[in-house]
Parts: C-alpha cells; structure tokens; sequence
C-alpha cells in the first residue's frame, strides 16, 4: 500500500508539472475555462491523463534501468 501511495503521488507530481509546464499562462489566468474546453480539445478529452501516463511509464522504465545497472555493479565488487 505504501509503493502504491509513493507511485501515485510520483504520478500526479508528473501531472502537475506536465500540465503547468504546457499550459501556465492559461492556468493563471483562466483555470475553470481551461478545464472546460478539454471536452472540446483536438487531442482528446482524456490526453492529459494519457500524455502523463506515456511520460510516466518512461520515468519507471528510467527507474527500472538504473537499479538493474546498480545490483550488476554491486554484485561485481
């Protein structure tokens, strides 16, 4: 249950960014119209959702990669 917690909260820190980082002027400004035009958004309605998921399952593929290299390393020694 803890993992589950550390990875979701990983996962909306990811959304926040994502989102702020593409969208900043328009969150400061006009947050509940920028909210209401995702129904009507070329990409989709859902693609915030699946554009965070994307990144997400890279950042844990990075995650993965990285202990995987460190057990090889530290069993070599």
């Amino acid at each position: 249950m803890r993992q589950l917690k550390k990875e979701l909260l990983i996962f909306l820190g990811l959304f926040a960014v994502l989102s702020l980082g593409m969208h900043y002027k328009v969150w400061l400004e006009h947050p509940l119209q920028h909210l209401e035009s995702l129904q009507g958004s070329p990409l989709g309605s859902f693609h915030p959702f699946v554009i965070v998921f994307g990144v997400y399952i890279l950042f844990v593929a990075v995650r993965l990669g990285v202990k995987t290299v460190s057990k090889i390393v530290s069993r070599k020694r």
